[in-house]
């Protein structure tokens, strides 16, 4: 059977989407361009914004206009937080929920042998306590892969349906990260980006063995291995940098990018040893959202518009001709 996959959102989405045609093409299925007629439709949605969930209702009907016999699937975030909706739409065949993309080829078969078809499968992404591995990752472009370490997010910024739609931070086990990169490297591969859904919370959920186990196997020194921070970002912005540390290591690897990152990670106990990793691209793309210290408190950001200058700052008085970039939410609603 013929597969063809359409993604929306984020590089994270990115990633997955390339992890489940992987799957398929495992299993004997045909991955085909959007040009050429398929059995299976695969949307994997976003639900960031309104124009991103009305762009995902347009694909999935879209998608039953080129074959009405195909089986058109919603998965990804939107599918995740309105199901229901979702279940409105007559071209939907299936709806798969996010902690579901893992098994979506054994979803589907059970799909099409099941006369008593199922359309809306997706669990309660808030009680997943565990990173789901995809295992084998397909590179998105010839040189350069997109790398998923952890998912979820703790933050719950007022305008966010992100921590709704992806549950708790929920990091990857570093060692399966540093094997996936070394196996990859031998193919090629040059460059690799790390991504997530909140990257500066890396390894916040690690237990303290778990994290003392790694620091000892790598060599850090007693007080690094001792160090445990109780600010949450903290925490996980000095896991983090041991996690690139060692990345940085591998020699086939020449350059590493980093997602979408929290302006708080940036400390300079953080920048201070990114600094030292020559193949880290002096490119960040810090979110500040709001210039309006009153709008970001609305928000829940948790820093003011000083606080992000002096993050800007720090990384410019430590990397060369650094690139900076932002997002910026315009029109955010003030309280009655």
């Amino acid at each position: 059977m013929k597969v063809h996959f359409i993604s929306l959102g984020c590089k994270t989405n990115q990633y997955e989407t390339n992890a489940m045609e992987q799957s398929f093409i495992n299993n004997g299925y045909e991955l085909v361009p959007k040009n050429e007629k398929a059995d299976i439709y695969v949307i994997n949605t976003c639900s960031v914004t309104n124009i991103a969930e009305r762009k995902s209702r347009q694909m999935l009907r879209r998608a039953k206009e080129i074959n009405p016999d195909a089986i058109t699937i919603a998965s990804g975030c939107y599918a995740q937080v309105a199901k229901e909706e979702i279940s409105k739409i007559k071209e939907v065949d299936l709806i798969i929920g996010v902690n579901e993309k893992n098994n979506i080829v054994e979803i589907v078969e059970n799909y099409l042998k099941n006369s008593n078809k199922e359309k809306t499968i997706v669990s309660d992404v808030m009680h997943h306590n565990k990173y789901d591995e995809f295992g084998t990752t397909t590179y998105t472009e010839e040189a350069r892969a997109v790398i998923k370490v952890q998912d979820g997010c703790d933050r719950f910024c007022t305008y966010c349906i992100i921590p709704y739609a992806r549950g708790k931070v929920r990091s990857r086990n570093p060692e399966n990260i540093i094997n996936e990169v070394k196996e990859i490297s031998k193919k090629g591969i040059k460059e690799v980006v790390l991504t997530g859904i909140h990257i500066a919370s890396y390894g916040k959920d690690f237990s303290d063995e778990m994290v003392k186990s790694f620091r000892k196997k790598y060599g850090y020194r007693e007080e690094f291995i001792a160090f445990n921070p109780k600010d949450d970002l903290a925490s996980g912005g000095f896991r983090l940098i041991e996690l690139l540390e060692q990345i940085n290591k591998i020699d086939e690897i020449k350059r590493i990018r980093l997602g979408s990152i929290e302006p708080k990670l940036i400390t300079e106990e953080f920048v201070n040893r990114l600094a030292k990793l020559d193949k880290i691209c002096n490119h960040f793309h810090l979110s500040l959202q709001s210039g309006c210290d009153e709008t970001l408190k609305r928000m829940n950001r948790r820093y003011t518009t000083s606080e992000f200058e002096n993050i800007c700052n720090l990384l410019r008085n430590n990397f060369e001709d650094v690139a900076l970039t932002t997002d910026i939410i315009v029109g955010f609603p003030r309280r009655n």
